[in-house]
């Protein structure tokens, strides 16, 4: 490396699954990086659920700083967390591959959650996961579970729950699928399992250097699943789910607006072209908005 040429600054949270995450960038960008760690108003945050403390820009708000100031010259995020709206001046110029969108149920004391005890514990920081156990077991009791992936699974293993859901991709991320217990059948999180690289606009060096890993297929997945959170405000204090899948150069989309206690939904399929992605997001949060409107926070 010519001496005039610096490393590009890639930040991250500090968490494991946030520096795996930032080493497979790392690894994939082909030029000399330097990886800079910023702890998050999210990860200092961790006595209430995440809507109450300020939301998902909780996780995003110091990168995005750092960015804006060029500290950094990357920033590297879990796409889940990203709100629908980026400050002035910022843009995600890649998206990788997505890893497997599913939730989890992770337990040591049943297989299952169809299976779990009465009354049994399970642990969420996130109002849709709550919704989702709700519904499908309106007899079990969830309980505000913050913290990374280790210091979660810690808790259950100290028995001060029966179980949690997780993500799948951060488990296999961390090389721990064998803690799955379950693979659940319901819509994840929009935007779950995808990393998105966040660079400042008019930066043609870093703009440059992540454009060959971005992933047609997840980024036309992730523009339908943002749009239809940004038709429903956006705001994480809602229960909502989604997910775009690709075949064939057609999009498939599945998403759904809960009530919070699981009694109720209200949920909309659409197909489009890819190109289309979107224009078909926008248009399933709209046909849904007013019926779903007494569960959003708008």
């Amino acid at each position: 490396m010519p001496p005039d040429v610096k490393p590009l600054r890639l930040g991250s949270r500090g968490s494991r699954l946030a520096l795996v995450q930032a080493e497979m960038v790392a690894k994939q960008l082909g030029c000399p990086v330097e990886i800079v760690v910023l702890k998050t108003s999210g990860d200092r945050i961790q006595d209430r659920p995440l809507a109450d403390a300020g939301g998902k820009g909780l996780f995003v708000k110091e990168l995005e700083d750092a960015l804006l100031g060029e500290g950094i010259d990357l920033a590297v995020h879990s796409m889940k967390d990203m709100p629908v709206l980026l400050p002035g001046g910022l843009a995600i110029a890649a998206v990788l591959p997505r890893e497997d969108p599913r939730d989890v149920f992770v337990s040591n004391a049943a297989p299952s959650l169809g299976t779990l005890a009465h009354g049994a514990r399970v642990g969420t920081s996130s109002v849709r996961r709550a919704a989702q156990v709700k519904r499908a077991r309106p007899d079990v009791e969830t309980v505000l579970l913050r913290g990374n992936v280790d210091t979660r699974l810690a808790r259950l293993d100290a028995g001060t729950m029966d179980a949690m859901i997780l993500a799948h991709a951060g488990l296999k991320r961390l090389g721990l699928e064998s803690r799955a217990t379950e693979l659940l059948d319901v819509l994840p999180a929009l935007a779950q399992g995808a990393i998105g690289i966040e660079v400042r606009r008019g930066d043609a060096r870093a703009t440059v250097a992540v454009a060959g890993l971005n992933d047609g297929d997840t980024d036309a997945a992730l523009a339908c699943e943002r749009a239809f959170q940004a038709a429903l405000g956006g705001s994480c204090r809602s229960p909502m789910a989604g997910l775009a899948t690709i075949k064939g150069g057609r999009l498939h989309f599945r998403g759904e607006v809960l009530a919070p206690d699981g009694s109720d939904c209200v949920s909309v399929e659409i197909e489009a072209a890819t190109g289309d992605a979107e224009r078909a997001g926008r248009d399933a949060g709209l046909s849904i908005r007013d019926r779903a409107a007494r569960w959003l926070d708008l």
